[in-house]
């Protein structure tokens, strides 16, 4: 999915089962406005295809957050997770 943001557009979900799956919807995802208008993806960065992902197209970090909980963290497959909805969402 990709939509409007404050300034040009955000991609996530970007859910795939394989890296060459996620490379594909990214690519396709940002295809009609990449160099016009800012694209931004949110991606955890604890999955390595995820960071190969947007390393391999020549993105760098705008900034960086910790995920924080109350009580055990919840077991999360991210192999397939390449861009969270939102922070806020996850």
């Amino acid at each position: 999915m990709r939509r409007a943001c404050r300034q040009g557009f955000k991609i996530g979900p970007l859910l795939a089962e394989t890296p060459a799956g996620a490379e594909r919807l990214f690519t396709a995802l940002r295809s009609d406005v990449a160099g016009k208008e800012p694209v931004f993806l949110d991606i955890p960065a604890c999955h390595p295809a995820a960071v190969a992902l947007v390393e391999r197209h020549g993105w760098q970090p705008v900034f960086e957050t910790a995920r924080m909980y109350a009580g055990p963290a919840p077991t999360l497959d991210l192999t397939r997770i390449y861009g969270v909805t939102s922070f806020e969402l996850g």
